[in-house]
């Protein structure tokens, strides 16, 4: 039987290339790919990690504890929070969110494929939170014709399905305007046009006004009771929600 260089390495070999908790981590996100979509055993784990399962167990608890950190750390380094304006940054996490799955096809499929119905995913938490806080600082503006949370779940929503779109394509024949166009799409449908800031138009006026309140609220900028918040919320979501030239009784 020949040597497998990668599952047989010594553990004097394996640490000159890192701590164990990050040839943990390597060594399960290389098989996470390799295997998909079934998962690693603990042993191929260690034996490509080079080290002992106790240390597996030191560092991460169990397999599903390792395997847990590896996803989340996967997509969720995807969106960065770093400086700039946050429109920019929207698109820019877009960009990478998509070049990740490309990059990792299998692995991309495997997050999804641990999505259950019914239930959270919490693998995607993290790039949901990170874009609800960038949608928060246009609403905060008012440039947002929703709320941050709307807005955040729809991008993240058209985001994974044009990845997945785009995968399924064959790699020398995929259509990059269709990843630029849907995102624009989306961006038009919660971002308030240029003229609509001015004020000019009364209902556009309204709804960013009450976009910019309940960006607020949710910062705690507020003395109310959380009874109050509560229902103040609710009224100025769904204001914010309004399509200007739109009110309680429907079109005008």
């Amino acid at each position: 039987m020949g040597r497998d260089d990668e599952t047989d390495e010594t553990p004097e070999a394996a640490a000159r290339i890192g701590s164990a908790r990050d040839r943990l981590l390597t060594a399960t996100t290389q098989l996470l790919e390799e295997k998909a979509p079934a998962e690693p055993s603990t042993r191929e784990i260690c034996a490509r990690a080079g080290v002992q399962a106790p240390t597996l167990y030191h560092h991460f608890g169990n397999k599903q504890g390792l395997v847990d950190e590896v996803l989340n750390h996967g997509f969720s380094q995807y969106l960065d929070d770093g400086s700039g304006d946050a429109l920019d940054r929207v698109r820019a996490g877009w960009e990478k969110h998509v070049d990740f799955g490309l990059d990792h096809p299998a692995y991309y499929a495997l997050l999804y494929g641990r999505v259950r119905e019914g239930i959270p995913c919490a693998i995607t938490g993290p790039a949901l939170e990170r874009l609800t806080r960038l949608f928060g600082e246009l609403a905060a503006d008012g440039r947002l014709l929703t709320t941050a949370q709307e807005a955040a779940e729809r991008l993240l929503a058209a985001n994974v399905g044009i990845t997945l779109a785009l995968i399924a394509q064959p790699p020398g024949h995929r259509d990059a305007q269709l990843s630029l166009a849907t995102r624009e799409a989306i961006l038009t449908s919660v971002l308030a046009a240029q003229d609509e800031t001015t004020g000019d138009d009364a209902a556009g006026a309204r709804t960013l006004l009450a976009a910019r309140l309940r960006a607020s609220l949710d910062a705690g900028d507020t003395e109310l009771s959380p009874g109050e918040v509560a229902l103040l919320g609710e009224l100025l979501s769904k204001l914010a929600s309004s399509a200007p030239g739109t009110g309680p009784g429907g079109p005008r």
